[in-house]
């Protein structure tokens, strides 16, 4: 397999069952572009974890530590996350705990964006002055997906209006990517309101927030899947796909590697540990793709 994707050699690739890794691989190759769809997670999963040895920012973030946010806000939104992501990452909690504790934070910072009177017209400024980054050959990988008309479907527990300006700003939001994620509210005036329902966290990435999009049922012969995702909650990203063929799940393990690894090598085909690129999709969409 690695002669025909060189990228799997990379010393960032960790794989528990090659063998049955090589055989989704030859499926999904088997089954051909129009059969492909790719699912996936955003903040820290097409964006960047880390840069020059600091954490980059998720959409959330971007928002929290703008110029918009009071000094006030700004205090409260980062306890927030002192508080709710160690929960969010343990691996001693199970996913019945951690869910209503996820509900939690994400409706408190909801209603603390709220209070801060945003304007609509301010967010791609926003996105500008951040510190936001696709992972490196970002372009590569939007663009094999948009030449070979192959939907890719982004699911995002992030701000949607914020992850959208960041795709938009790197010039790759085409027509195949389809987002779901928590979208702003707006007054007639453009200013920020409330937060659109349902909620999505980390943990509820499933079919429950999918109702009534409709999305996967005009892909239902899109049968075959490639799922890129960084945590537990996003395995179930797929689910609301009505006949799935091939499921191949890359993770990445960006943060905890030492302590996540079993966990996550149990979960996903393919670990990718401190990994800023997307090499590695890059190389197998090449080899699926290839005529």
């Amino acid at each position: 397999l690695c002669l025909q994707v060189p990228e799997l050699e990379k010393a960032t690739v960790r794989i528990r069952q090659p063998e049955r890794v090589r055989g989704i691989i030859r499926s999904l190759r088997e089954q051909g572009v129009a059969k492909l769809q790719v699912i996936s997670d955003f903040d820290m999963t097409l964006s960047r974890f880390g840069c020059n040895g600091r954490r980059c920012p998720t959409s959330h973030n971007i928002l929290d530590t703008s110029r918009v946010i009071s000094e006030d806000g700004k205090k409260k939104l980062k306890d927030l996350l002192h508080h709710y992501y160690p929960i969010e990452i343990d691996p001693n909690r199970t996913l019945e705990e951690k869910r209503p504790l996820m509900v939690e934070w994400w409706t408190k910072a909801h209603e603390l964006l709220v209070q801060q009177k945003i304007h609509k017209g301010d967010l791609a400024q926003i996105v500008r002055e951040s510190e936001a980054m696709l992972r490196y050959r970002h372009r590569n990988f939007f663009d094999q997906l948009h030449k070979n008309n192959v939907p890719l479907f982004i699911f995002s527990a992030g701000i949607g209006d914020i992850l959208e300006e960041i795709i938009r700003q790197a010039n790759v939001f085409y027509p195949n990517v389809n987002v779901v994620s928590n979208y702003m509210g707006f007054s007639d005036d453009g200013v920020l309101t409330h937060f659109k329902g349902p909620l999505i966290h980390t943990y509820n990435k499933n079919n429950t927030v999918l109702q009534g999009t409709g999305y996967f049922q005009q892909l239902s012969t899109r049968t075959s899947i490639i799922l890129l995702g960084d945590s537990m909650g996003d395995l179930t990203m797929a689910d609301g796909v009505p006949s799935v063929e091939n499921i191949l799940k890359i993770g990445f393990l960006n943060d905890k590697v030492e302590e996540r690894r079993r966990k996550y090598l149990d979960s996903y085909d393919i670990v990718l540990e401190s990994d800023e690129t997307l090499d590695v999709v890059n190389g197998i969409l090449r080899h699926i793709l290839a005529e």
